[in-house]
Parts: structure tokens; sequence; C-alpha cells
């Protein structure tokens, strides 16, 4: 039976019985009792029922009805309202429903708030050095630097390595806002991983050297090692990873590279004997911008965007990267691909 009814009934039954049960004890009505009962009886049940189905009823359904507009269309609860099912316990659930989820929201707008002036801050912050930089390079040539040929040639290299940052930190931004978006399509090819690992590591020989840092391949039988993914994206993940491995290496240092078979995965391993990081860094090093040690990092040179690059495209192709380090030790990058 619906809730109103039943309300109705129970509300009818009680003041048709007191009533009667007072005019027994003090009235003889005989069969006159019976015919007050359902009287009375009759009288309440309709009016009750049209007070909760036409005033209580309709004005919760029409406040159930927004609060499900403003959670979904398909709410289950909506159609049991509709049904007669239970009409306060239903609004309860949703309302309640209904707030838990603008917490949510609010939460989770702060949260995109504060990374939004976290993130503005960077920006703004990596910019403004290379700005800074070409602008007193600029205003010491027009100041008459431009005729002095011991600083002028110079002065223009330097001017244009600071263009080139900037022109790095903008292109490392669009590539990530591109994997963020779903933008960025994966050119996803079989190739051999062993081939683009040791095509980065060829380009990179003379930044090694020049920190007298050894870039070794790990044991493997040279054989192809034939993975599925974008050798293009890939070979930038080799390229920051194995950069990186030399901006914070050690002198006479080392940077390894291993190839294990892991099932149907090849794990990649990229690991050096350098400084190493601390614990409370390890969560926030994929982080865009994020640098542990900002002079270092700025000198070493670098966008700062890096391995959130890393991470974003080792994430559109399904995998997890994941870092060990212990200070003084090393630091580990490993990542799986699928093999072929």
């Amino acid at each position: 039976m619906a809730k109103p009814k039943l309300l109705s009934l129970i509300t009818a039954l009680l003041l048709s019985g007191i009533l009667s049960l007072i005019l027994f004890f003090y009235i003889n009505l005989g069969i006159q009792l019976f015919i007050f009962w359902i009287l009375v009886f009759s009288v309440s049940f309709i009016i009750n029922l049209v007070f909760f189905e036409l005033i209580v009823y309709r004005k919760i359904k029409k406040i159930h009805s927004g609060i499900i507009n403003q959670l979904d269309k398909d709410s289950p609860n909506a159609e049991g309202f509709q049904n007669g099912l239970d009409a306060i316990e239903s609004l309860n659930k949703d309302l309640a429903r209904w707030l838990r989820e603008r917490k949510e929201e609010i939460a989770r707008l702060k949260k995109l708030e504060n990374y939004r002036k976290e993130f503005l801050g960077n920006v703004s912050h990596e910019l403004k050095t290379p700005v800074f930089n070409i602008q007193g390079y600029i205003l010491t040539l027009l100041d008459g630097g431009l005729e002095d040929k011991s600083i002028n040639r110079n002065y223009l290299e330097r001017a244009e390595k600071s263009v080139e940052r900037m022109i790095g930190i903008i292109e490392d931004l669009e590539t990530i806002t591109q994997l963020e978006a779903g933008e960025l399509q994966l050119d996803i090819e079989k190739f051999d991983v062993s081939v683009v690992a040791k095509e980065v590591v060829d380009s990179l020989e003379m930044k090694a050297r020049e920190k007298k840092i050894k870039l070794i391949f790990g044991k493997y039988d040279e054989k192809p090692i034939w993975v599925s993914g974008d050798k293009f994206r890939l070979r930038q993940v080799f390229l920051n990873l194995i950069e990186n491995s030399i901006k914070y290496g050690k002198e006479n240092g080392e940077t390894r590279l291993n190839f294990r078979d892991a099932g149907n995965n090849i794990i990649i391993e990229i690991a050096d004997n350098g400084i190493g990081m601390e614990d409370q860094h390890l969560s926030r090093i994929f982080q865009r911008f994020y640098r542990i040690d900002k002079s270092r990092s700025r000198e070493a040179g670098g966008t700062g965007l890096g391995l959130s690059i890393v991470e974003h495209i080792i994430a559109a192709h399904g995998q997890t990267i994941n870092v060990l380090s212990t200070p003084g030790v090393g630091t580990v990058f490993s990542f799986p691909l699928k093999k072929e």
C-alpha cells in the first residue's frame, strides 16, 4: 500500500477508535456507535489522504525532483518515489548524496584553484629568468656594447640560449597539455627498444664525457628487443631520464641501462650512482616544475618539465614508472613496455 494511504488509514483508525471508546464509556449508543465509527473513520481517512497526498507529498515530490535533476536523471530513487515508495527516506538519501557530491566538488574546485595558482606562479617564474636575461643582454648591446667586439657576439649567443630555453619550456608545456587532454595521439608500432636506447646514449656521449660519466649497457644477448609503443615519444623518455642522470650524476660516475624480460613485458631500468634523493621528494618529482635543489637545477639547465612529460608518456602507454633512490648512493627509474 502506498505511504499516503497507509498514513491516512492509521490516522483514521486512531482518531475513530479514540472517539468511539470515549462514546462507548460515556454514552450507550448501541448499533449507532458502529455507524458513528464508520462515519468518523471514513471522513478522517479522506481528509488525511487529501492532506498527505495533495499537500505534504506533493511538496516533498517537488523538492525531491529538484534534487534528482541536480544529481542525474537516471537516479534509481526517482522512479521509486513515483511508485509511491518511502518518499521521506528517498528524499533523505538523495539529499545526503547531493550534499556529499557538492562537498567533493567544492574540495576538487579548491584543489584545482590552488593548482592553477601554483602552476601560473611556476610558469611565470620559469619564464622570468630567460626574459630578464634577454632584456639585460639587449640593453647592454643598445647602450654601446653592440660596437664592442669583445662582448657583442658573446651577449647575442647568451640571448639566443635564453630564447632556446623559453622555446623549450613552451614546447614542453604544449606536450604535457596535449597528453593530459588526450589530444596527442600515440603512433604505436613494433620496434627494437635497444636500438632507440643506443641512439639516445650516442647523442648524449659528449655531455657524459664532460662530466666524466660512463654510459653503460647492462648484460643482454645483443638480440633485438621488440616492444610495442610510440617510438618517438619513448625516445623522449630515454632522453630525459639519461640526461637527468648525467646532470645530477657524480664525476667519474656511471649510468647503466638494463633490459629485463618479465613475461608479457620488458622492464627497462636506468640506474645511476649519482647524488640520489630523499624519500620526501620521490612522490613529487613528477610534478611540473618541481625541483629538489632549485639553484643547482637551473644551473644544470632544463625546463623542470622533463619528468612530468616522462610520466605522462608512460601513462599514455598504459604503464607506470617507478623510482627508487638513496641519497649519496644513486637513483633507479624503471618502467615496463609491452613485449612484441
